[in-house]
């Protein structure tokens, strides 16, 4: 088992930024790669991020590419989200998720462990 904690969201104006942190317990956390998703209400839930295990290879969602920033510390077993220029269409609950890949993944349904998210919210 894994025990994912995020915290870090909060409210900000538009254009705004947000670092987001998600630290895990219990397995290895080298063992994981690493994802961040979001959920706005009355939406599925989305890919925002993905780090690869040793933190070399990251993936991003189009939406997101150029102004979000996903990072980990394998040593501090946290995964850090930078959240820069936010838009008020991004207002959501931001999860952290690990899954026993090496490399990132943008697909839901590889991903074994889940937090309890974070709210974001940006005002326009």
């Amino acid at each position: 088992q894994v025990q994912l904690v995020e915290s870090g969201g909060g409210l900000v104006q538009a254009g705004g930024s947000l670092r987001l942190s998600c630290t895990a317990a219990g397995r290895t956390f080298t063992a994981f790669a690493m994802g961040w998703f979001r959920q706005a209400p009355g939406k599925e839930r989305e890919f925002v991020a993905a780090i690869s295990r040793a933190g070399g290879i990251t993936d991003y969602a189009d939406s997101v590419k150029g102004r979000f920033t996903i990072a980990r510390d394998n040593a501090k077993n946290t995964v850090y989200l930078q959240m820069n220029r936010l838009k008020p269409e991004e207002t959501a609950d931001y999860y952290c998720a690990a899954c026993y890949r090496y490399g990132p993944s943008g697909r839901y349904a590889d991903y074994d462990y889940w937090g309890q998210g974070t709210q974001v919210t940006v005002s326009s």
